[in-house]
């Protein structure tokens, strides 16, 4: 009992399954990362997604890239080139909408791979000559849909300012969506926006200035909108590093 209602109180956070130490990389293995499993772990409820396996691509499996072609991009088996991305496309669609469901307040992705990579994944043009400047496929159709999740790589997790940057920001957004999701009132908003007003100011004075305006709206506008405005404004202010000199006190 006392273990279940434990587990219920911790934040739904999304991972990529190799990071929980799950062998699902091409090769079979995995890349555990101790941080998220030990230290954050014991806050939250990792939802795991490995989207090559998931879309049938098999453990192990031939490893893959993304490859330019005119203005697409394709994802390609290394050794066959077989194009794998209608696969990988659409179970990504498909489950970045089943994640509606898990109510995530944030999400970690492997860094590099051409599934679940944020940025600087490789990309290959026709000519085999690679650069920096790819997203992964699960990862682009993530963020597309969910543009107020805080996410972030395990790779810059490792700086102590990043991850700091990414723990403050799933907890202020695990507030606001348990507050939201509870059907709040005008004056529950205006409550949550002066509970949380040093830590919007330390990110971003300038968010901050438009969020007064719009909660002083509270109880004019359609609550609807005013929920999704104001949700846009916090979590873009927080997507902010603070400097050291500007910290909540």
């Amino acid at each position: 009992m006392l273990a279940s209602m434990a587990e219920s109180r911790k934040i739904p956070v999304g991972i990529s399954a190799c990071l929980c130490g799950d062998e699902v990389r091409f090769d079979g293995t995995h890349t555990r990362d101790d941080y998220l499993m030990e230290v954050l772990g014991p806050y939250v409820r990792w939802v795991k997604t490995c989207p090559e396996e998931g879309a049938g691509l098999g453990t192990p499996r031939e490893s893959v890239r993304l490859v330019r072609a005119g203005d697409d991009v394709r994802m390609v088996g290394n050794e066959s080139r077989a194009d794998v991305t209608d696969r990988v496309t659409s179970y990504s669609e498909a489950r970045v909408q089943e994640l509606r469901g898990e109510r995530l307040r944030g999400y970690v992705l492997k860094e590099s791979s051409p599934s679940c990579g944020m940025e600087r994944v490789r990309l290959f043009d026709e000519s085999g000559v690679p650069s920096r400047d790819g997203v992964g496929l699960f990862a682009r159709a993530l963020m597309a849909r969910y543009p107020n999740l805080p996410i972030e790589e395990e790779g810059r997790l490792r700086d102590p300012r990043l991850r700091e940057h990414f723990v403050t920001r799933i907890f202020a957004y695990d507030r606001w969506l348990t507050l939201r999701e509870g059907g709040p009132r005008p004056r529950d908003i205006v409550a949550f926006h002066t509970e949380h007003r040093t830590l919007v100011l330390a990110h971003s004075p300038e968010h901050y200035a438009r969020m007064g305006p719009l909660v002083a709206q509270a109880g004019a506008l359609p609550i609807a909108e005013l929920l999704d405005r104001y949700e846009h404004e916090l979590m873009a202010a927080l997507s902010r590093i603070v400097s050291p000199g500007r910290r909540p006190r």
